[in-house]
C-alpha cells in the first residue's frame, strides 16, 4: 500500500506543479478558444490542461517502475507500456483538438487506433465471467472488437461529461477511488497477480485527477480539455480491461469454493464494468441521452448542445457548485455501491443504506433553492456561502442596490451611509490662502 501512496503522491505533485506553467503556455499559445453558446464559463479560459495530466501519468509509471514490488508489473506484463503507447496517442489528438479543432470523426478513427494499439500489445479481454456459466473464452475478433468498443465509450463518455468546473476529473478521481479499491482487494486479499497492472493504473489516474482539480474547481483557471478528458477516459478504460478480461476467475476458485460460485461474486462489478463501466455511470447514462436526444432531432451524436445532465440541473435551479456536487455524489453512489456489492451481494443492511442515500440524493436534486446553514458557532469552519451573517448582508446590499435602481432614494444608516453623491449639497471649492 505504501507503494501505491507514493506513486499516487508522484503523479499527483507533478499534476499540480505542471498545471501553472501548462497554463501560461497555453494562454502564450492561444489555446483559448471563445465563449460559446453551450459554455457556462463568463471568461475565455485556457486549456491544455491534459499536458500536466499526461505529465502526472509518466512521473507515475516511471516511479512504479523503479518500487520493489509494484515493478514486477512491468516485468510481467505488457500493460503499462500498452497503457502509454494508447495514451500518447489519445493525448496528442486531445492537444491538437484543444488547438486547431478536430473533426469528429477524425478523432473517433483515432480513438480506435489507440484502442488497437493496446489490443496489440496485450491490454485486451480475453473471457467474461457469465452467471450460471463461468468464464467463456473470446475469440480474437470478438476481443478486438469488445475492447476497442469499451475504450471509446469510455473515452466519449468522459469527454462528454466535461461540462463544468472540476465535474469530469471529479467523477473520474471517484470512480478511479472505487476501483482502487476493488483492484486492491482482488490483489492482496485473493492473491491475484493479474490485479496488479489495474490497481497500479488507479492509482496514478487518483493520483492525476487530485493534482488537477485545485486549478480546476470553480473558478476554473485551467481546463483540461480534450486532450485531459480523452486521457484520463482511457486510463480508466484501461484499469476496467485489465481487471475484466485478463484476471483468470480460476484463481479465487480455492477461496469461493466453485466456479459459478466465483462468476457470481465477479458478477456485480465485472458485468456492470462492460457495458459500461458501473464506476462512471452518470457519464455514460450522459452520452446514451446525448446520442438519443441528437439523433431524434436529425442531428450528428457528436453536435454540441445544452442538453447534459449539468446543463439541466442548472436550468432547474442548482448553482454551479451545487450541481457538481449532485454530480459527485451520484457517481460515488454507483462506484461505491457496486465496491459493496463486490464485497457482500446478499446483505440487507448495505441495500437499506443504499435506497437511504438514493432517497437523499433526489431530495437534493428536487429541492434547488434549498441552502443549508451552519449553526453560529459552526460559521468559522464552513464556506462563506453557508453562513447566515454574511447572507443577511448580501441581502441586505441586494436590496439597496434594488431601490438606487427603482430612482427612490435609499436608507442612510449614520456612519455606514452611502448615497448618491449627486444628492449630497454642492460644496464650493476652498479657496487658496496663498
Amino acid at each position: 500500500m505504501r507503494e501505491y501512496l507514493l506513486t499516487l503522491c508522484v503523479a499527483a505533485a507533478v499534476t499540480y506543479l505542471l498545471t501553472g506553467p501548462v497554463r501560461k503556455f497555453a494562454i502564450a499559445a492561444g489555446a483559448m478558444p471563445p465563449i460559446r453558446a453551450r459554455d457556462v464559463h463568463r471568461e475565455p479560459t485556457p486549456r491544455l490542461g491534459g499536458i500536466a495530466m499526461f505529465g502526472g501519468l509518466c512521473a507515475g509509471l516511471l516511479v512504479a517502475a523503479h518500487l520493489t514490488n509494484i515493478g514486477d508489473v512491468f516485468s510481467q506484463s505488457n500493460e503499462p507500456r500498452a497503457l502509454l503507447s494508447g495514451a500518447g496517442l489519445i493525448w496528442l489528438l486531445g492537444v491538437l483538438d484543444d488547438k486547431w479543432g478536430v473533426d469528429a470523426l477524425v478523432k473517433l478513427g483515432v480513438q480506435m487506433i489507440a484502442a488497437g494499439v493496446m489490443v496489440f500489445q496485450g491490454l485486451t479481454i480475453l473471457w467474461l465471467p457469465v452467471p450460471g456459466v463461468g468464464p467463456v473464452a473470446l475469440t480474437p475478433i470478438q476481443s478486438t472488437l469488445l475492447t476497442v468498443a469499451l475504450v471509446v465509450i469510455t473515452i466519449n463518455a468522459v469527454n462528454f461529461v466535461d461540462g463544468l468546473d472540476g465535474l469530469a476529473a471529479g467523477v473520474v478521481c471517484i470512480a478511479a477511488i472505487a476501483f482502487f479499491m476493488y483492484a486492491y482487494r482482488m490483489w492482496y486479499g485473493y492473491g491475484v497477480e493479474a490485479a496488479a497492472p489495474a490497481t497500479l493504473f488507479s492509482a496514478i489516474l487518483i493520483g492525476m485527477c487530485v493534482g488537477f482539480l485545485p486549478h480546476n474547481i470553480h473558478p476554473a483557471r485551467i481546463f483540461m480539455g480534450d486532450s485531459g478528458s480523452m486521457l484520463i477516459g482511457l486510463v480508466l478504460a484501461s484499469s476496467a480491461i485489465s481487471i475484466t478480461g485478463q484476471v483468470d476467475p480460476d484463481a479465487i476458485t480455492d477461496f469461493t469454493g466453485s466456479s459459478r460460485q466465483t462468476v457470481h461474486f465477479m458478477v456485480p462489478v465485472y458485468m456492470p464494468l462492460l457495458l459500461p463501466l458501473t464506476m462512471i455511470a452518470i457519464p455514460a447514462a450522459d452520452l446514451v441521452l446525448a446520442v438519443v436526444r441528437r439523433t431524434w432531432k436529425g442531428q450528428s451524436p457528436f453536435a454540441a448542445d445544452r442538453g447534459h445532465l449539468h446543463h439541466r440541473l442548472l436550468e432547474i435551479g442548482h448553482s454551479h457548485s451545487r450541481a457538481v456536487l449532485i454530480m459527485y455524489f451520484w457517481s460515488a453512489l454507483f462506484a461505491f455501491s457496486a465496491v459493496a456489492f463486490s464485497v457482500n451481494s446478499s446483505s440487507l443492511g448495505i441495500v437499506m443504506v443504499i435506497v437511504g442515500l438514493s432517497a437523499l440524493g433526489l431530495l437534493v436534486l428536487l429541492l434547488p433553492r434549498f441552502r443549508p446553514h451552519a449553526p453560529q458557532w459552526a460559521e468559522a469552519f464552513v464556506p462563506p456561502r453557508f453562513r447566515r451573517r454574511r447572507r443577511r448582508l448580501a441581502a441586505a446590499a441586494a436590496a439597496a442596490e434594488q431601490e438606487m435602481r427603482s430612482g427612490e432614494p435609499p436608507v442612510l444608516h449614520g456612519s455606514t451611509a452611502i448615497g448618491d453623491r449627486s444628492r449630497l449639497p454642492d460644496r464650493r471649492p476652498v479657496e487658496s490662502r496663498r
